[in-house]
């Protein structure tokens, strides 16, 4: 059997894997429930900072401790302390101000991902065109590509180089104003990637910590299909992440998108908007709009989460110039070059 009081005082003696000082010190223990009959322990920690490989270390350590003492289940959140706490521990030397690290509490970079119910919806056509647009608007862009199976933004974007490495840091490549990194850099001759979730968690975070993104406003993650490891990752790092969904008009593309949307708002992401993606086909000849995957599926699911269409892009393929090739990039004088252009414009409006 174990007590709050017991579970506090184990934990109480704790130190914060980032500080090194203990949650008694830093105020970190924010709640501790113990359900007595059920051998149950509940507790609610706060740390310097969240969503680091420390964390899961830290969270073992706790789950260890507590069932050591008599729990026989634990269940465990983290928060971020608050800002009162980390200012006097900046104060009194503890903690370091970290206005460069993205993860930072300080971070001045707005998070955006990009998500889909399924794969085939354009999910990744959208992030690369987006993240462009923000730049062709003066915006300082970074574009993760986080689908790590299913990898496709350097090919999308045209790009054939690779990351440099400098004082131990990944240097992004960049293209059309755009830093990039992908799982695509690191894997040769486009192998499949045969990893477990832990691992892909490890790969995402080395992305956010051990990238030189320098100064940037957005950083766009190209999430992969579905509420996945990779997804929940996102969730749990980026507890201030925006979210676009994209979908087609087709009813079920709209019914499974809407999965991702209520993933979103159950971990208190803000959904900036739908995109309806393959909305219609429009003849060259005739200017006649063939709505080959239906109607509505864009409206239907802005609908259901309470949110609105931010854009409708038809079917069509880009200008492909062979000197410059990117095979997914439109041109800022194409038509649905301009329709990107008018959603970033929503969105940087969205984003105040």
């Amino acid at each position: 059997m174990i007590t709050e009081q017991k579970a506090y005082d184990l934990l109480k003696k704790m130190e914060d894997p980032l500080l090194h000082k203990t949650l008694e010190e830093t105020n970190g223990i924010l709640e501790v429930k113990a359900k007595e009959e059920k051998a149950h322990v509940s507790v609610k920690i706060a740390l310097a900072k969240t969503g680091t490989p420390e964390q899961l270390q830290f969270q073992m350590k706790i789950v260890d401790a507590l069932k050591k003492a008599g729990a026989e289940t634990v269940g465990i959140r983290f928060a971020t302390l608050p800002e009162e706490e980390l200012e006097k521990l900046r104060a009194s030397g503890d903690l370091q101000s970290d206005t460069g690290g993205l993860l930072s509490p300080n971070s001045k970079t707005t998070f955006i991902a990009i998500a889909s119910g399924k794969g085939g919806v354009g999910k990744s056509t959208v992030s690369v065109n987006l993240a462009v647009a923000l730049a062709r608007l003066g915006k300082k862009v970074g574009l993760i590509d986080a689908d790590i199976y299913g990898f496709s933004v350097p090919d999308m974007m045209g790009i054939t180089n690779r990351p440099k490495v400098r004082e131990n840091q990944i240097i992004p490549v960049e293209r059309f104003g755009v830093k990039v990194i992908s799982m695509g850099f690191f894997v040769e001759d486009n192998s499949p990637v045969i990893w477990r979730g832990p691992m892909l968690g490890k790969m995402l975070n080395n992305f956010f910590s051990e990238v030189e993104w320098g100064d940037i406003d957005y950083l766009l993650l190209d999430l992969p299909p579905g509420t996945g490891d990779v997804a929940l990752d996102v969730h749990t790092m980026l507890p201030s992440c925006k979210e676009i969904i994209v979908t087609t008009p087709h009813p079920t593309a709209a019914f499974v998108a809407a999965r991702a949307g209520a993933m979103a708002l159950r971990t208190n992401h803000e959904i900036l908007g739908v995109i309806e993606n393959m909305s219609y086909f429009e003849s060259k000849l005739t200017g006649e709009k063939e709505f080959v995957f239906g109607q509505g599926g864009g409206d239907k699911l802005a609908e259901e989460l309470r949110t609105e269409v931010l854009g409708k892009l038809p079917l069509q393929q880009p200008d492909w110039n062979e000197e410059d090739f990117a095979p997914s990039i439109y041109g800022e004088d194409h038509k649905i070059g301009h329709i990107y252009g008018e959603i970033a414009g929503k969105m940087v409006q969205l984003l105040g």
